[in-house]
């Protein structure tokens, strides 16, 4: 073994681990590969340089090994990127550390795997590695070792821990209570499965799988005829069922933030893939709750809260790194995160603490699968057992124990072995196969189950425990051979599925499987005898070797003892002439504030099926409250989603808490119109509670039962949530910090028509008005709101929904208005209060306004009437006297709020103030741009806190534009071959190939679906398409470079590159790439090979990924698809992270297609030279663009779109592939 080393330009080291001798040709591959480093002789480096634990191979690593292997280099095991120590700078011990040299041991790990351990102290063994075990546990286990006749093993005895956790096994819920010394008749999941046998509604699965399924509408599925070999595009009308999930990834979250968080995104999205038998992911949501992030000093909410010595990171670390980590996995994965909701706070009252300490991160999403596949089928004896994904890493050892545990009350040694580890790009590839048997008319999965906490044990014991089953222990992908039994078969490395599946279909999941290259392995069956063994059939160890009601136990029924706790919070102070002020911090509060340093770098468009996601209105600002997802490309059904919750008020009152988390998720839903109304929304109730700390079982369980009691009225249900009970952080001096017992809810629901989803962006209609409607029917109450906290107070008093018939038909009520077209904008009243809302109303825009008329309003305090929290709406009409007849003929009150101006200015009758929007638009961004200084640093969040107000979409369309299918001879529901052939080409990480396939075929192509691995082994070579696209994604996780991985499987695989080769000397064929397309194409040089000095693509000036909507120009030019488009101005979305034109021959030389609008970032969102966002070939037959234009194709992909077309069919870019559809079918016709 050796280990080679190559230095970079930028001396970045390269540490090669092989057991191979390389000669100059392969080396030569490496130095091309590397980006032009240098093959250094030396065995030893001398310096001081940063790289990762030796100890845990990094995702980095994986990747970089396969594309070495894709590119015909054999026998390398390892590769890290080491960078030069600077003095002063900083790095995450979490992950990486310091080297002083390096050298031949820079991977040693000097240690060999454990052996079986055979437990005889089972107490002994619980304490010293963190297992959580009660000790009725402990006496259960040794009651079964007697019953064995032998000692239990490590793995049996750690599996137990797992398997049987709080995390996995959600004992309080499932336990008793004893309250004021009153036994209560129901357990708190009883409290909540009672809302779906009260109204069951549409839900077809709850409780019993990883997704909750309700019945969901028709689609057309837009799918490869088959997937295992390149095949041709069809639709295919299916009944489909819609999924709802949502986690909390805690602990790991405020261990190590951004892997944390990483990785509790995608086992939310595994959850997904695993619904029934195969489901889709479509979409996700996002939310954070930390402690202050003191991102400025002074702040009157913060100053006066001394900062603590945080067990692990900061709160502003936790913050960026954290919404990095689930950004960066949806990235890379291609899910959009369309939703979200970020709050922080810290609060000390007498000898009381509480703050989001132990952070908050919870993922969760929509998706949906056929309708006969939502249901798992019952395994039989001798069903095979299938593994899909990457390898096991010493990695979350023992993460569901140590979850259910209160932060600092182990070793740190031991908290920091659950660390995670994630690679996205791994998973897309799992995801594809799972993917492709969804879509099938055959399924062959009898159950799929993900791997998440406990690993294997926890998976595979889940899929057999109806029948048992043996696992073939060497069977199993080791990535580190230090590995003992135990951590091999209880490592929680991600990315992961298992599989049930009849052994006559083995073969075809496989050959899918290898065509996605998902590693796939064949690793043991089911015996029908309900044992469970792992065992090596090599050596005969069996680590695990015992019944599965062992292992699943009859674990005590925990017991949960307490008693009211009398908390009083004082009320804040305040006088009506620091109105200012109180707004000046309220806006400023992260609750309230701007999220655009959230949504600024995260896909909110990837799929092309976004309808609605955060950012509204010409200045694009994220203040939609609603997500909603199309069923398909050409319908108008959708999944619509949002999310509500209200810690602080639940301080004072659970009971009112929880019915205020869920009138805010309702209040943010209601603005999509509903195929069924309320009836047709269910939800998620995920639980994060300090339990065990005196009163708060108390609370915890009035929680739960005003929610269930709020949702049973409502006639809604929950069939899904999840809970996180050990909300407590232990300091070392004693201190504890309890986290605000928090309800998140979650919704779904089935969107009527994704065109009529309401945004808050006032419209510049004269004359309107804007109507509040008060849900509460409550007195104004500022308890719990965002102005006690800002005060830094909470208050005795929060509002209530006192009375859920009127909130029902309320709700009821605005649909049929919606659905009437009679609002033109709305928005929810929550965090900051009627205040904000109004405000937010007018911030999208340049130049509106508002005058605000209190005196209509019933309460007469004015600080009351605006900042108080109590749940409730306001619309905007044209007709306030019809809008309010209506409204009143319902038995619905509404007052007229306010009137719209075009000055740009807000007046606040009573005050006899006015201030200009702009300037408090600006007060209100101050927080987001001060949190966007941590990541795309001070010089560029100063940019664009300067331009994001001055950079406003607006569009030149074609003359006499018509959008229609019929007015450009589209027809979406087309069963017939054209005869003009276009292929998408796939390489594995990329995620944007449905959308650009469906443009293509809108536009009129018979569209093939042709990964790299059939033109690798030649079962396709491009010789019967006249057009390729190379699509967006991340491919290789972009490792080494943007598509770096991706140019070597053309370059170093001779049919792929004969395939491309003769492709492009042909006169007849055209192509384009987007995206990480796009940088292929410039990696491959493929637009201008007459160039001496070859364009590249660099990362962002932000260095961070850039995600928006934003306008391009279309110079003037010749090029097959833009060449009728020049002239115009339009929107697209971008979504990348190395866009960077960097062109170094003079300006002339190069062929322009399309070019940022706006020269300053963020209106060009990378720095490209020339504002350059894409480029053409000479001949025009070859386009390379960044920005994304297939998912902008349909007027419901635009966040902001001409008010008259936005109910026609199609947008200005299908023209694009019109025209090369045009030139095609002109071609081979000849």
């Amino acid at each position: 073994m050796k280990i080679l080393f190559f230095q970079s330009p930028e001396k970045t080291i390269y540490a090669l681990e092989t057991n191979e001798a390389y000669k100059n040709n392969e080396l030569e591959k490496l130095n091309w590969l590397f980006g032009g480093a240098v093959h250094l002789e030396d065995l030893k480096i001398s310096g001081e340089f940063i790289g990762p634990r030796k100890e845990m191979i990094t995702p980095w690593s994986t990747n970089a090994v396969e594309i070495s292997q894709n590119m015909g280099i054999k026998g390398i095991l390892r590769i890290e990127a080491f960078y030069p120590w600077i003095e002063g700078s900083s790095f995450d011990p979490m992950l990486q550390r310091l080297y002083k040299g390096l050298d031949q041991e820079v991977f040693a790990i000097a240690k060999t795997p454990d052996p079986i351990q055979y437990i005889e102290d089972i107490h002994t063994y619980n304490e010293k590695e963190g297992l959580a075990l009660s000790k009725e546990e402990v006496a259960y286990l040794e009651g079964v070792s007697q019953s064995l006749g032998r000692p239990l093993t490590d793995s049996e005895v750690f599996g137990f821990s797992q398997v049987n956790s709080e995390h996995c096994r959600h004992k309080i819920f499932n336990g008793t209570f004893i309250l004021d010394g009153e036994e209560k008749s129901m357990t708190l999941f009883q409290l909540i499965k009672a809302t779906s046998k009260a109204n069951k509604n549409g839900i077809v699965s709850a409780y019993s799988d990883n997704v909750a399924f309700v019945k969901g509408p028709k689609a057309l599925q837009f799918a490869p005829k088959s997937s295992e070999k390149a095949d041709f595009f069809e639709i295919k009308e299916i009944d489909t069922v819609i999924s709802l999930k949502a986690e909390t990834h805690n602990f790991p979250t405020t261990v190590e933030p951004f892997n944390g968080a990483a990785t509790g995104s995608g086992g939310e999205i595994r959850d997904r893939m695993a619904g029934g038998t195969a489901s889709i992911p479509l979409a996700g949501t996002a939310v954070y709750m930390t402690s202050y992030p003191r991102s400025e000093a002074g702040r009157s909410w913060e100053k006066d809260l001394e900062e603590r010595k945080w067990l692990y990171q900061s709160p502003m670390d936790i913050l960026i790194k954290a919404s990095n980590g689930a950004s960066d996995f949806g990235n890379k994965f291609g899910q959009p995160i369309i939703c979200g909701s970020l709050m922080t706070f810290e609060h000390n009252e007498g000898e009381l603490h509480w703050g989001f300490d132990k952070v908050i991160m919870q993922a969760g999403g929509v998706g949906f699968t056929a309708a006969p596949y939502s249901l798992k089928k019952a395994p039989e004896k001798s069903d095979r057992i299938v593994l899909m994904g990457g390898d096991n890493y010493r990695i979350g050892m023992g993460g569901s124990a140590v979850s259910s545990l209160n932060t600092g009350e182990l070793s740190l040694s031991l908290e920091m072995n659950a660390i995670q580890r994630s690679n996205p790009e791994m998973q897309k590839r799992v995801s594809n196969v799972i993917r492709a048997l969804a879509e099938s008319d055959d399924n062959p999965i009898i159950s799929i189950h993900d791997h998440g906490a406990g690993g294997h044990l926890n998976c595979l014991s889940e899929l057999v425990e109806n029948t048992g089953g043996t696992i073939n222990l060497e069977k199993l992908p080791v990535g580190d051979p230090t590995l003992s039994a135990k951590e091999i078969i209880g490592n929680e490395s991600q990315e992961r599925m298992g599989l049930v599946v009849k052994d006559i279909h083995i073969d075809k999941i496989k050959k899918i499987a290898d065509r996605e290259r998902a590693p796939f392995y064949n690793i043991g069956q089911t015996t029908g005898d309900m044992q469970f063994k792992f065992e090596n059939t090599q050596t005969g160890e069996k680590p695990v070797d015992w019944s599965l009601n062992h292992m699943f136990g009859s674990s005590p029924k925990t017991v949960l003892v307490d008693k009211k706790a009398n908390q009083n919070f004082k009320a804040p102070e305040y006088n009506v002439q620091d109105f200012e002020q109180y707004l000046t911090n309220v806006l400023q509060l992260e609750a309230v504030a701007c999220k655009d340093w959230l949504t600024n770098k995260v896909d909110r468009s990837v799929t092309g099926r976004v309808a609605k996601q955060q950012t509204t209105g010409e200045l694009q600002l994220p203040l939609n409250n609603v997500a909603v997802m199309a069923m398909d490309y050409s319908g108008n059904k959708g999944i619509a989603t949002s999310i509500g919750h209200s810690p602080i008020a639940a301080l004072v009152s659970p009971e009112a808490g929880s019915r205020l988390a869920i009138a805010e998720a309702l209040t943010n839903l209601i603005w999509a119109p509903l195929t069924d109304g309320l009836k047709g929304v269910s939800l998620s109730a995920n639980w994060m509670w300090p339990a065990k700390n005196e009163g708060e079982n108390d609370r915890l369980y009035r929680a739960v039962e005003s929610t269930s009691d709020f949702a049973i009225a409502l006639g809604i249900n929950i069939p899904t949530g999840k809970d996180s009970l050990s909300m407590t952080q232990k300091y070392p001096g004693g201190q504890t910090v309890k986290s605000p017992g928090t309800v998140i809810i979650s919704t779904v629901g089935e969107c009527s028509d994704i065109k009529n989803v309401i945004s808050p962006s006032l419209k510049a209609t004269s004359e309107s008005t804007l109507l509040y409607i008060d849900l509460s029917k409550d007195e104004a109450k500022l308890g719990g709101s965002s102005f006690a906290q800002s005060l830094n107070k909470i208050g005795n008093e929060v509002p209530n929904i006192k009375d859920a018939a009127y909130f029902k038909s309320a709700f009821a009520t605005i649909q049929d208005l919606i659905k009437q077209n009679k609002v033109l904008a709305g928005h929810d009243i929550s965090s900051g209060g009627l205040i904000t809302t109004l405000l937010e109303m007018c911030f999208p825009n340049q130049n509106t306004g508002i005058d605000i008329h209190t005196s209509n309003l019933k309460e007469k305090d004015l600080i009351k009437a605006l900042f108080a929290e109590n749940p409730g709406l306001v619309i905007q009409v044209k007709d306030a006297a019809d809008v309010s007849s209506f409204l009143n003929s319902q038995g619905v009150s509404a007052v007229e709020i306010a009137t719209v101006n075009a000055s740009g200015t807000v007046q606040i009758e009573g005050l006899n103030k006015s201030w200009e929007v702009s300037v408090l638009r600006d007060i209100w961004y101050k927080s987001s741009y001060l949190l966007d200084q941590q990541q795309s640093g001070k010089d560029l969040a100063k940019d664009r806190f300067d331009n994001y107000k001055n950079q406003p979409l607006n569009f030149s369309f074609p003359e006499n534009w018509k959008g229609t299918y019929e007015a450009l001879s589209l027809d979406p529901n087309r069963k017939t071959a054209t005869g003009a052939k276009a292929a998408i080409i796939r390489e594995k990480g990329v995620n944007g190939d449905r959308e650009m396939a469906y443009s293509l075929w809108l536009a009129g192509f018979d569209v093939k679906d042709i990964h790299m691995t059939d033109l690798i082994s030649g079962r396709e070579n491009l010789e019967d398409v006249n057009m390729i696209v190379f699509v967006g994604g991340f491919s290789n996780s972009d490792v080494l470079g943007s598509a770096k991985g991706w140019a070597g499987a053309f370059l170093y695989n001779e049919k792929a590159k004969n395939a491309l080769d003769n492709f492009y000397a042909r006169k007849d064929t055209l192509s384009l790439g987007v995206c990480n397309g796009c940088q292929l194409m410039v990696e491959l040089n493929l637009i201008n090979p007459e160039h001496e000095k070859k364009a590249k693509m660099l990362h962002n000036d932000s260095n961070k990924f850039e995600s928006a909507f934003v306008n391009v120009t279309i110079p003037k030019n010749d090029s097959v698809m833009f060449g009728t488009l020049s002239g115009q101005r339009l929107g697209v979305w971008v979504a990348h992270g190395e866009g960077k034109f960097y062109l170094p021959e003079e300006k002339d030389s190069y062929n322009f297609g399309m070019e940022y609008s706006y020269g300053a970032y963020p209106g060009n969102p990378n720095g490209s030279d020339h504002n350059v966002a894409g480029l053409v070939s000479k001949d025009g037959r070859h386009l390379a663009i960044m920005p994304h234009i297939e998912r902008a194709i349909a007027p419901w992909n635009w966040p902001y779109y001409p008010e008259d077309l936005q109910k026609e069919d199609v947008s200005p870019w299908i023209t694009a592939f019109i025209n090369a559809r045009n030139w095609v079918a002109e071609k081979i016709s000849h």
